[in-house]
C-alpha cells in the first residue's frame, strides 16, 4: 500500500484529548508511564505547534513541539498508529514540525524520542549527543 493509497491529511492542529489518549496508549510507552487520561489532556495546552495526521477523519499520527519560539524546541510526542507505521507519515510529520521551527527562526531544535527509534531520527538529519555535550534528565523525585 502506497501512501497515495492512504489519503493522508496533514493538519497544523492538536488531536483532541480523546485522539491522544488513544495514540499515546498504542505507542507503547505506558509500560514505562502510568498516565491517567486527565493528566495526557493537560499536557495539550502547553504546545507550542502540532501536526495532526488524519485518514478518513481519524487521527492516525501526531507530533508536538514546546517551545519559546526563539531560542530552543522541543519535539515530543511523534506517535504513529502502530498499524500505519512503515508509510512515511512519522517522517512527514517530522519534517512539517521541523519545518516550522525553521520558519520561525528556532535557533536549537532538540528531539526526545523513544528508546529504539534512533536510526529513524538520524535519517531525519538529527544527531546524538556527545557524552560531555549539553543535556541531562531528572532521575528520580527532586
Amino acid at each position: 500500500m502506497s501512501l497515495d493509497d492512504l489519503a493522508i491529511e496533514y493538519r497544523g492542529e492538536l488531536p483532541t484529548a480523546q485522539e491522544f489518549e488513544r495514540l499515546f496508549r498504542s505507542s507503547g510507552w505506558t509500560e514505562a508511564f502510568t498516565v491517567p487520561a486527565d493528566r495526557l489532556e493537560a499536557a495539550l495546552p502547553s504546545a507550542w505547534y502540532a501536526v495532526c495526521a488524519r485518514r478518513g477523519g481519524e487521527a492516525v499520527g501526531t507530533g508536538i513541539v514546546l517551545s519559546d519560539g526563539v531560542l530552543h524546541a522541543l519535539i515530543v510526542d511523534v506517535i504513529v498508529m502502530p498499524e500505519m507505521r512503515g508509510h512515511g507519515i512519522g517522517t512527514e510529520i517530522m519534517r512539517r514540525l521541523v519545518a516550522r521551527c525553521q520558519e520561525a527562526g528556532v535557533l536549537q531544535v532538540q528531539l526526545f524520542s523513544a528508546r529504539g527509534k534512533r536510526d529513524f531520527y538520524e535519517r531525519l538529519g538529527f544527531v546524538v549527543r556527545p557524552d560531555d555535550g549539553p543535556g541531562m534528565e531528572l532521575s528520580g523525585p527532586p
